[in-house]
């Protein structure tokens, strides 16, 4: 919707660039600007300061959070050596961030918004990111501002046409929507039963997925042979092995890693004696495939494609695509993994649990088939895979620029240790539970706590999609003023 009169500009700032004279009117006028919703005004205190990169260093007691730490698919910030960085102590300025706080990214991915999982001693933050101070129905308003609607408003008011965009305190100016209806307050509390959910559950899904690397680490330390590691340059021979001269698979620490899987008590086979196949995903090149109609919604017919940018580092895909074509392609069957293959964020991958005949990856994937469907044998080495990810061998085995490729002809060089049990593991990523009674606004919370404490980290992962569909869907009938029936808010 456009602005139609001078006044209506005045408010707007006196700003007269067509691309910010839009407005993004919805059917539902309950709304209040995010400033008037926040429990006092912005302080100089709660914008994050600029440490300058001379300050990066490799190791240090104290760390930097960037705006990538703030992800779209996530409540959660998102934590690597990109978006935590450790810092030199003395240029380190007390930020004081506890559990529950709210960050907003003013900066490069603008709107984006993430709750702390815990209190960050010794962390500060970017200049780009503020602390929001809200207190009273803070679920609720942390559910819209991961929303559409909000990015939206803040979208038309934000200037465009430069590589990173400015949106300075503008995101204050922007609406968040509140129910119409006789039932206000519990709908209200509908939101925030859901917002809680997910976030508890994403923060459940990291402490497993700590929980399976730990249990690799003390597993391969606890059962050594008595061969102690010794460190030696490569000869010329080992180069002519392997036609590789980069630096990464020769390094000390690489050897050392790899020593400590090689001289495990119970041995190790490759991926291929383990008894599966290393391929790559689908072509969908049109050359390859031709004409194909993509699509960001499921349609009848039309294939499912996860690819490796869909997935999660905790084994899951927190998005995928819809292909149509008339080929018959390469599907995807119950035990197969996905694996991220190429680029800076190599190694992420996920299990297949049922067969799925309209399911793809494309050519970026590798697919690891195993025949005998061994489900067990599958999430133990996708779990195995993640460890090698975690300790950055992954990226050594890998060759070429822009983070590099981990080609199918270099899949023999990983050694996979036997395991004599490896069942915690496998729980721990999948684990199906249901909940034990029939769930109300009353009981949702118990419930779904002891949900969380026995699913395993697949199991949370469905869970978390279901219930960001379920908030997507009631936050779209709040925005559009429809009225939400006890039958939408059921649990």
């Amino acid at each position: 919707m456009g602005i139609s009169s001078f006044g209506q500009i005045q408010k707007l700032r006196s700003l007269f660039a067509p691309s910010q004279l839009g407005i993004f009117d919805t059917p539902n006028k309950n709304k209040k600007l995010l400033k008037d919703l926040l429990s006092r005004p912005l302080k100089t205190s709660d914008k994050g300061i600029e440490v300058g990169s001379d300050n990066y260093i490799s190791k240090s007691s104290h760390f930097f959070i960037r705006t990538k730490a703030l992800q779209d698919y996530s409540f959660l910030p998102f934590w690597n050596e990109e978006t935590k960085i450790p810092i030199t102590p003395h240029c380190y300025i007390e930020k004081n961030l506890k559990e529950g706080d709210i960050l907003i990214s003013k900066d490069s991915n603008i709107g984006e918004t993430i709750i702390l999982d815990q209190d960050y001693r010794n962390h500060m933050f970017s200049g780009a990111l503020y602390r929001l101070p809200i207190a009273e129905y803070k679920y609720y308003i942390l559910a819209f501002l991961k929303h559409e609607y909000f990015r939206k408003q803040l979208d038309l008011l934000v200037p465009k046409g430069s590589t990173i965009r400015h949106a300075k305190k503008l995101f204050l100016d922007c609406y968040i929507p509140f129910p119409n209806q006789k039932k206000q307050n519990e709908v209200i509390e509908f939101v925030e039963i859901l917002t809680r959910s997910i976030i508890r559950k994403e923060i459940e899904v990291r402490k497993k997925s700590d929980k399976i690397y730990a249990l690799v680490v003390e597993e391969l330390a606890s059962h050594q042979n008595s061969k102690k590691f010794s460190y030696q340059n490569p000869l010329v021979s080992v180069f002519a092995k392997l036609k590789r001269i980069d630096a990464g698979i020769y390094s000390e620490y690489f050897k050392s890693e790899e020593f400590k899987i090689i001289n495990y008590k119970y041995g190790y086979k490759t991926v291929k004696q383990l008894g599966f196949e290393v391929s790559r995903g689908q072509n969908l090149q049109v050359s390859c495939i031709g004409t194909s109609v993509y699509s960001q919604h499921k349609k009848p017919n039309f294939y499912t494609v996860i690819k490796p940018k869909h997935l999660s580092i905790y084994g899951f895909a927190f998005s995928e695509e819809y292909l149509g074509n008339s080929n018959s392609l390469k599907t995807l069957k119950k035990g197969d993994i996905i694996f991220g293959a190429e680029g800076f964020e190599k190694g992420r991958s996920m299990v297949v649990f049922e067969d799925k005949d309209k399911t793809i990856t494309n050519i970026h994937g590798i697919t690891l088939n195993h025949e005998s469907q061994n489900m067990e044998l599958s999430v133990f080495l996708k779990c195995f895979l993640d460890y090698l990810r975690r300790k950055g061998l992954i990226d050594l085995y890998a060759v070429g620029g822009n983070g590099g490729s981990l080609a199918m002809k270099y899949w023999d060089l990983i050694p996979v240790p036997i395991f004599p049990d490896f069942s915690e593991i496998v729980r721990l990523y999948s684990n199906p539970v249901t909940y034990d009674k029939k769930l109300n606004l009353t009981n949702f919370a118990e419930q779904d706590s002891k949900y969380i404490s026995q699913a395993g980290v697949f199991e949370l992962s469905l869970s978390i999609k279901e219930l960001q569909n379920r908030l997507k869907n009631i936050l779209d009938m709040i925005v559009n003023d429809e009225e939400i029936s006890t039958e939408d808010m059921a649990l």
